[in-house]
């Protein structure tokens, strides 16, 4: 049977750029960094305790998903301090924390340009 989703892939540019980013400002940690054959890189990293990992990769033809709206969320505890700390690490945000009736959000961009949701759990 499923038991989770594996990894998840966010497209990038530049790879580097991009580790430094997740790494440094979004405090993820890298699981395996190696060639994914000519020029690319197979960048995996861990989120905390999830079992669901971030891939930093973009396929052959898949170069136009580069900068685009991430159809998903990231959960945390608390939407309005974590905002706070990621602006600390100069993390660009495009939303401020919102709250609605199913729960606070608030919408970032990575070093890519990708917008994701950061979501309350």
């Amino acid at each position: 049977m499923i038991t989770h989703v594996k990894f998840i892939g966010v497209p990038v540019a530049d790879p580097a750029r991009a580790l430094a980013f997740y790494r440094d400002q979004l405090g993820f940690a890298v699981a395996t960094d190696q060639p994914m054959g000519p020029g690319k890189r197979w960048i995996e990293l861990r989120i905390a305790h999830s079992a669901t990992r971030v891939v930093l990769f973009t396929p052959e033809g898949h170069e136009d998903r580069i900068g685009t709206f991430f159809n998903g969320s990231i959960a945390c505890d608390d939407v309005e301090a974590t905002y706070r700390q990621l602006q600390q690490r100069g993390v660009e945000f495009v939303e401020p924390p919102t709250a609605q009736p199913w729960g606070t959000f608030a919408k970032f961009k990575d070093s890519e340009g990708n917008v994701f949701v950061l979501s309350s759990s």
